[in-house]
């Protein structure tokens, strides 16, 4: 019985901890959200509606997502693995900042390709915005903040505990396979959604991120690739964002589609189309197989394995590097 639920290093097994990992988050994202709804009814009153309405909300439930997702990864990592904060992938390590700038040019650049694939089939048109240029910078400076906050609300729930934990425990195509599924069925209830291709690219994104994730071992990375893409497809070439076009009123180009829906994707956007699926597949293979990137050997110690020290001791990676993680 004590080797179904703990495994050689003395530690529960990585299926428990991601039950663990699950039941802790909804659990902490409810008590946040009533707590929050309830200040918010305490002071705006009557005009807590309109601040919903108004598309606030969004960015509230995104904030407290990835506040929750991140208290629960570290809550877990430290109880369940021994692990300190650095583990769940924002800390600030060596190489962070190239990791981001790096995947926030290689996610617009991906995007554009998927653009550029399109327009090349006789899909999609653009043409410059001629709306005032105040109003295009506006647009362009606060969905850079907006798309930064969605995309680390969904790198941490998505490429946080949940894939890191079995990627600890040897699993790592498991987990791909697993997050990116539940990555691409939380999109589903978008508006417009395309049957089959919405679901397959998406779940090809959630690949494509935990593969930058397994390049570097941390977050960044993904998150440079995950708003930049969004960002380019929303406020540069005026393409709606899985199926959401609120968020970027006056894009800098506006982008006419003209079909067919299966290489544009429609109104749900270029996720929703076979171009977007062969850009996809270019970008992961670029990931997995450029010399670029490389994770500091801190990151590589904090995830390559189990940690074997014993329970009650934080695993400190800078002291101890690798020798404490074994298979």
């Amino acid at each position: 019985m004590t080797a179904l639920f703990f495994n050689s290093a003395g530690r529960l097994r990585s299926g428990f901890r991601l039950i663990a990992f699950t039941i802790l988050f909804f659990l902490l994202l409810s008590a946040g959200l009533l707590a929050t709804a309830a200040l918010l009814a305490a002071i705006l009153g009557p005009r807590t509606g309109e601040f919903w309405a108004r598309g606030f909300g969004s960015v509230v439930q995104e904030g407290l997502i990835l506040i929750v997702a991140i208290i629960s990864s570290w809550i877990c990592g430290r109880v369940l693995e021994g692990l300190p904060f650095k583990a769940v992938g924002w800390w600030p390590h060596k190489g962070w900042l190239r990791d981001l700038l790096l995947g926030s040019l290689a996610g617009g650049i991906s995007l554009v390709l998927a653009a550029a694939l399109a327009f090349c089939g006789g899909g999609l048109h653009f043409n410059f915005n001629l709306s005032p240029a105040s109003e295009i910078s506006k647009t362009l400076v606060t969905s850079i903040g907006a798309f930064l906050l969605f995309g680390a609300a969904e790198e941490a729930l998505f490429r946080g505990y949940p894939l890191q934990t079995m990627v600890r425990a040897r699993l790592a195509w498991v987990s791909i396979i697993l997050t990116a599924g539940f990555f691409a069925n939380a999109h589903l209830e978008n508006p417009n959604v395309v049957a089959g291709f919405t679901f397959v690219n998406t779940a090809l994104a959630g690949v494509w991120l935990a593969i930058a994730y397994l390049r570097t071992r941390s977050l960044w990375l993904p998150l440079g690739l995950h708003w930049s893409w969004n960002w380019t497809m929303g406020a540069v070439l005026g393409l709606p964002v899985s199926g959401i076009s609120r968020i970027t009123p006056q894009p800098l180009l506006q982008a006419a589609e003209s079909g067919p829906h299966w290489l544009t994707g429609g109104s749900y956007g270029i996720e929703g189309g076979a171009a977007c699926t062969v850009a996809l597949i270019i970008s992961t293979a670029w990931l997995w197989k450029t010399r670029t990137l490389k994770a500091s050997e801190e990151m590589l110690a904090l995830s390559s394995g189990e940690n074997t020290q014993p329970r009650g001791i934080i695993l400190n990676a800078e002291k101890e590097p690798l020798i404490t993680i074994t298979p």
